[in-house]
């Protein structure tokens, strides 16, 4: 028969050897994760619960199978997500840019007068256009529209930007309305006032009349050849300078005013100021606009077409005018569509060569920047 003081002393042996396993096992946990609060402490009395057997075999860690990311069935998402949120925007660039584009392309080479089949006839809509003095006339007047807006509109949007947010005249506001106005008003109220004021006996004939006391005085010059396209420019530049000052403007607010504080304490004046701290930050600005006054200038006429319908004797017309009259009231559509070509291809060299001009200065600017 076993002595039973033995057993007893071998059990509560086994006992304290499991007990001490674990409170090494918690105390090696609790150092590496620390807690305040008194239930996650261990027993003192050696006696352990669920939530502490729970809590032991909680802390093991858990090992986590780590794939290597597919890359390319990553790229293919991304190449899916960016064709369906651009898939809207290219179909309507589609419908409207790229189609109307490429029929007139293939209607410039055709006799289409708007009804019946249309016969190719290769290039003799071309030939035709070259050929007429017209064209020659109405691409010169454009030409003219566009250096009013380069050394016009956008200078002059720029130096009363540059005064109003200088604050150099009082009534800024007043002043910035005033300016914005016109750009805001509808082309054809534009061009039906402005038709009654360089009319013959309109409102500048009146004025003058009255001036040198000649009540039959009638302003002739802008009938003449070279002076037709005079009163269009002179709308132009009333317009749409208002656009160019709140672009410019906008621009101008972003100017640090520490940095204009630090050059007047400097000693700068006015002129340094605009010189070298306005005028190279306003580089780029200039060059975009520049764009946007080219693109412009090439497709405007509905102005001309209510002032005077390119008269007298198209010496006011423009290419644009041009292409209308020439499509819609001789219904000379594949001549109308040769017009419309050369027009996109002359707009988009233009726009190229300013394009590669206000990439350079953009990079010329930035490297003087650092």
């Amino acid at each position: 028969m076993p002595d039973c003081r033995s057993l007893f002393w071998v059990q509560s042996r086994q006992r304290n050897l499991l007990r001490n396993t674990k409170l090494g096992s918690l105390r090696t946990t609790a150092t590496e994760r620390p807690s305040s609060h008194p239930s996650e402490l261990p027993s003192s009395r050696g006696e352990y619960s669920r939530q502490d057997n729970w809590r032991e075999y909680s802390t093991k860690p858990i090992r986590i199978d780590e794939k290597e990311p597919d890359v390319a069935s990553a790229a293919k998402s991304d190449r899916i997500s960016y064709a369906i949120l651009t898939a809207p925007a290219l179909l309507i660039y589609g419908l409207v840019i790229v189609i109307p584009v490429v029929y007139s392309l293939v209607l410039s080479f055709t006799d289409w007068a708007g009804a019946g089949i249309p016969n190719f006839i290769g290039f003799t809509n071309y030939v035709v256009m070259f050929s007429d003095p017209i064209f020659w006339w109405g691409l010169r007047n454009n030409g003219l529209v566009i250096l009013v807006s380069l050394i016009g509109q956008i200078p002059l949007g720029f130096f009363l930007a540059y005064v109003i947010y200088r604050r150099l005249v009082r009534g800024a506001g007043f002043f910035e309305a005033v300016i914005f106005f016109p750009a805001l008003l509808s082309p054809v109220v534009v061009a039906l006032l402005f038709g009654v004021v360089f009319a013959p006996t309109g409102l500048v004939s009146q004025i003058i009349g009255r001036a040198i006391n000649d009540p039959m005085f009638s302003l002739t010059i802008f009938n003449s050849k070279n002076t037709a396209i005079l009163p269009y420019l002179i709308v132009l530049l009333w317009m749409y300078t208002g656009i160019y000052f709140i672009i410019f403007l906008a621009n101008l607010q972003k100017t640090s005013p520490e940095m204009l504080e630090a050059a007047v304490l400097d000693g700068a004046n006015e002129w340094h100021i605009l010189k070298s701290l306005i005028l190279p930050q306003q580089v780029p600005v200039f060059l975009t606009s520049a764009i946007y006054a080219v693109a412009g200038s090439l497709k405007s006429f509905e102005i001309l077409w209510i002032m005077t319908n390119g008269g007298p004797s198209y010496y006011s017309s423009v290419l644009g005018l041009y292409m209308i009259q020439n499509t819609f009231s001789f219904y000379k559509y594949g001549f109308g569509s040769a017009i419309s070509v050369v027009l996109i291809l002359l707009s988009v060299f233009l726009i190229l060569i300013l394009s590669a001009i206000a990439a350079r200065f953009t990079r010329v600017y930035e490297e003087g920047t650092h």
